[in-house]
């Protein structure tokens, strides 16, 4: 459905340092990284990318908007917002089922320190 999907930064060590640790834990290796940017995931497809905006205009997280990453296990979620926490973000939703989206939905929710919006999410039953 989607080739990739981008997030800005006005502090790229910063961000680096949170996504390095963060994507880490989700199983998404950096696979290029260069002045002001650094791409997640797959070479070819699905990938993560942080930038400091081309137009050197202040980066602004996107009303309304945030990018949910599937995780393999609740424990994963878990792990997800606590490793978000410990490396400078904020929270926007403790770890839990959502049973209003569906009886398995259990997702946890973040901010990064630039104020992106990103959820972990497994749709999976415990166990």
């Amino acid at each position: 459905m989607f080739s990739h999907i981008t997030v800005g930064t006005n502090d790229f060590e910063r961000a680096t340092k949170f996504y390095d640790a963060v994507m880490a834990i989700l199983g998404h290796e950096c696979f290029i990284n260069g002045e002001g940017y650094r791409g997640y995931g797959q070479p070819s497809d699905n990938q993560f990318w942080v930038l400091s905006p081309f137009d050197k205009a202040a980066a602004v997280p996107g009303n309304g908007s945030h990018v949910a990453f599937l995780a393999p296990d609740r424990a994963t979620v878990r792990a997800f917002h606590e490793t978000a926490l410990a490396n400078g973000g904020s929270d926007e939703g403790v770890p839990g089922l959502r049973p209003h989206y569906h009886p398995n939905y259990y997702g946890a929710y973040v901010r990064d320190p630039d104020g992106n919006k990103l959820q972990a999410v497994c749709h999976r039953t415990e166990g």
